[in-house]
């Protein structure tokens, strides 16, 4: 008898051992610290600011082993040390203008003809490589106060429009009220607006005689519907502003019904990526109210019908009509500078068509006449009431800035009135990225060092060769020659798992590399129970090549029991598991059906070629 496999068996052994060493070879080569920028406006680096950049580099004694060009307009430097690209990322954010992202990268050492066969080094989790993790949660209650406000401005000029009579408009939190005089006024306005807003409010009649009223509520569905929209615009708002960060490979992910997970890796400044992305800020611009006193109304707490009391930066009260000329939604790009009449910090602002044709009309038909520009920022906090973590949200309004309409303002104006270039900086970066559509507030927070992600590697990879070690020894000394084979195959279960990996590039973490260290000791399983299977059929009087037929045959079942079983527990822990479970999972998984492969076809296919072509074998070194 002779144990033996077909050629073509031999040959894909063959390649897909060369396939996953090639694919695996990238890791070998250690990532380089690097400085990215990019400028989002123009989308390249101008030749001046390259050699700007050289100039100021060295002249802080900073500089980079190569630059690097990119596809996409981007200028990599890379670094020899981590505190050379910390350093080099602090100077440059010092001497670029706000156009100019800087991010913290790892680039690749990549040599470009496994680059060209898209080989690719395993990405790296944040407890790996260092970075920030942002466990935000949504205050979606609030977006029935912003939908009752959108409607309650909607509702004054459509009425009017309409020709249909009515005393006022209130609004709450949670409703909308329409005051009428007299039930005839009611009457005429209730069709239309049980027609015009069906399946977005429902509308209830509530009071008789001076007090007769329509109030108004949000649908079941369309809050359903709002809430799901207010979550995805905060993610893509979130998305934006952290580009606008210049963060490399991001994490922005939505985590349960109302919860979003940010991770930016290389990020050390929480403070400066707290202040960014849960920041909700926007502009509006009104009219000054000229006929009434504004001290009187401050004094009285009452301002005039028609108007809204607000305060300037230094406390002085002005009073503004309530209908808004412009919104901060019309704007598509902002960047801040220097006004050129006052010298003092500015933000230019740049309008889409729809809100140049706005804007153009109302300042058109209000020359002279004073405007106002208002900031409105929405924070959220997370306090304690009553042995309970309760979001407590607060809006401030204030006035950054009043000014004479000279002429018809169209696409492209600034304001001014900002303290500094960096509140200038910062308004400018949010009201290019948007405004969240609901105020988020920090859950969870994790910062991760560049150092502590190293030593993280270091220690990861320790647990994985001493755990390999001690395996291999015990292999050898228990089975001899057959122990040396499962070696080899416990080293090439290895390289699968880093090379499929590498293609999916998938994110490994610390409990990933747990679950390559608990691989390591499962690869061999299946060789114990396949080699004690031979060891038994030899005393039961077979010879050697049978045994080792049967031996694999007969242990094929229970391998595949144990494994089997096992990766379904896996696949329970991906399906139903957050990030680092997840990234455990994956890793069992695929270490799984590795360990599968290497133990039953590969180990088989070298005792065939030792074992397999000896007619006269007698003994077996097991």
């Amino acid at each position: 008898m002779r144990n033996s496999y077909p050629a073509w068996l031999y040959a894909l052994i063959v390649v897909v051992v060369l396939g996953a060493g090639l694919y695996a070879a990238p890791n070998l080569f250690p990532e380089d610290p690097s400085v990215q920028i990019g400028n989002p406006v123009t989308g390249e680096i101008d030749g001046n600011i390259r050699d700007l950049m050289g100039t100021i580099l060295g002249a802080q004694g900073v500089t980079p082993k190569q630059v690097e060009e990119q596809d996409d307009g981007q200028l990599l430097l890379r670094f020899e040390t981590s505190d050379e690209q910390s350093l080099a990322a602090e100077i440059l954010r010092n001497a670029l203008d706000d156009n100019h992202t800087v991010a913290l990268n790892l680039a690749p050492a990549t040599p470009n003809w496994l680059r060209a066969i898209n080989g690719q080094p395993m990405a790296l989790g944040l407890d790996l490589r260092g970075g920030v993790h942002f466990l935000m949660e949504v205050d979606l209650d609030a977006v029935i106060g912003t939908a009752m406000e959108r409607y309650s401005n909607e509702l004054r000029g459509r009425m009017r429009d309409e020709r249909l009579t009515f005393d006022t408009i209130e609004r709450s939190s949670s409703d909308l009220t329409v005051m009428f005089a007299d039930e005839e006024n009611l009457a005429a306005a209730e069709s239309w607006l049980t027609r015009e807003y069906r399946g977005e409010l429902e509308w209830e009649i509530r009071g008789s005689g001076d007090t007769t009223r329509m109030v108004g509520t949000l649908s079941d569905d369309h809050l359903t519907e709002l809430r799901r929209q207010a979550l995805q615009q905060n993610i893509s708002t979130l998305r934006s502003r952290v580009d606008e960060l210049g963060v490399a490979e991001p994490i922005i992910a939505q985590q349960g019904e109302h919860r979003i997970v940010v991770q930016l890796p290389g990020v050390q400044d929480t403070a400066r990526a707290k202040e960014v992305l849960g920041a909700t800020a926007t502009l509006e611009f009104r009219l000054v109210s000229e006929a009434g006193d504004p001290m009187e109304a401050a004094e009285s707490g009452r301002a005039p019908s028609g108007t809204r009391l607000y305060r300037e930066r230094d406390g002085t009260p002005v009073l503004l009509q309530r209908q808004v000329m412009l919104t901060g939604d019309y704007i598509t790009d902002a960047s801040s500078g220097i006004a050129q009449d006052s010298g003092g910090p500015a933000v230019f602002i740049n309008l889409d068509g729809q809100g140049a044709r706005i804007f153009s009309r109302v300042t058109s038909d209000n020359v002279g006449r004073l405007m106002a520009s208002v900031f409105i920022e929405t924070t959220t906090e997370t306090v304690e009431e009553d042995g309970e973590q309760v979001m407590r949200t607060s809006r401030s309004e204030e006035v950054i800035n009043v000014a004479r309409i000279n002429e018809p303002l169209g696409r492209r104006f600034q304001i001014s009135g900002l303290d500094t270039t960096r509140e200038a900086r910062n308004l400018a970066l949010l009201l290019r990225a948007g405004a969240l559509a609901a105020p988020m507030s920090i859950v969870e927070e994790r910062t991760v060092g560049p150092s502590l992600g190293q030593e993280n590697i270091d220690r990861g990879m320790q647990s994985v060769v001493i755990g390999f070690i001690l395996v291999m020894i015990f292999m050898i000394l228990y089975y001899r020659a057959f122990g040396l084979i499962a070696n080899v195959a416990l080293a090439l279960n290895l390289i699968f798992i880093v090379s499929v990996l590498s293609m999916l590039q998938a994110t490994l973490t610390l409990p990933g590399i747990a679950g390559i260290v608990l691989t390591v000791g499962m690869a061999v399983d299946a060789n114990v129970l396949i080699f004690e299977r031979i060891r038994e059929e030899i005393r039961n009087g077979l010879s050697p090549q049978a045994a080792i037929s049967s031996g694999y045959d007969r242990a094929f079942t229970t391998i595949a029991d144990a494994n089997v079983t096992t990766l379904i527990a896996a696949l329970v822990l991906f399906l139903f598991g957050t990030g680092p479970i997840k990234g455990f999972a994956i890793t069992l998984s695929i270490g799984i059906i590795a360990s599968m492969f290497t133990a039953i076809i590969v180990t088989r296919a070298i005792v065939n070629l030792t074992y397999g072509r000896q007619r006269r074998l007698t003994r077996l070194a097991i």
